[in-house]
């Protein structure tokens, strides 16, 4: 039996935020990775709940991410690429990009560089997109790798994607947290802190 390191512990609690955050729906049609992940029987609507699936992903996977990107994600962050697959998910003040079923991350970077318009001003700037706003805002959430601090962490911000679009112009309108260990740790708490309806 081997003990779990912090950093395991703490995905694990980060992941559990999961469905208290979130409605975790899945549809065959509209949400096809998350109906990918689905368990259970559909529901009266057709949905069905996904769950996010742990799994052994090879660090090789990250080298071969790393071979199309310009830096590297912090430890904590990589850690939750190799250990989890996930659908795109609200947790409360942001959402988090989907890192799809799959052997390596193709999946994961398709989905955080699938919009050219935005990938093409964010990345020369510094700024490597991994989630975007809560519920239907589209404006991206970021690490910003032009503020490394202690232990090679970034500053976790939200950027207008109609000033990149429109104007062409990088315009932080956020910052989420001062790194993404505090974002993850922010998360549990503020899971914590909601009351999940009783099933039935």
């Amino acid at each position: 039996m081997t003990l779990k390191n912090d950093q395991e512990q703490l995905l694990e609690k980060y992941v559990a935020t999961f469905e208290k955050l979130d409605d975790m729906l899945g549809d065959e049609l509209l949400s096809p990775l998350a109906w990918q992940l689905a368990v259970g029987k559909r529901d009266e609507a057709g949905f069905k709940r996904w769950q996010p699936a742990k799994v052994i992903t090879e660090p090789i996977a990250l080298e071969l991410l790393y071979t199309k990107l310009p830096v590297l994600f912090p430890r904590l962050f990589e850690q939750l690429l190799l250990s989890y697959r996930w659908a795109e998910v609200d947790l409360g003040s942001y959402r988090l990009l989907a890192n799809p079923p799959g052997k390596d991350l193709s999946g994961f970077f398709q989905e955080i560089t699938n919009d050219p318009g935005i990938r093409e001003a964010l990345i020369p700037a510094g700024f490597v997109q991994f989630g975007r706003g809560p519920d239907i805002d589209y404006d991206p959430v970021c690490f910003d790798t032009k503020s490394r601090n202690q232990g090679s962490n970034w500053r976790i911000v939200k950027i207008d994607h109609e000033e990149i679009l429109c104007n062409y112009r990088i315009k932080i309108v956020a910052e989420l947290a001062p790194s993404f260990y505090q974002l993850v740790s922010e998360t549990i708490v503020r899971a914590n802190m909601v009351a999940k309806p009783p099933k039935g």
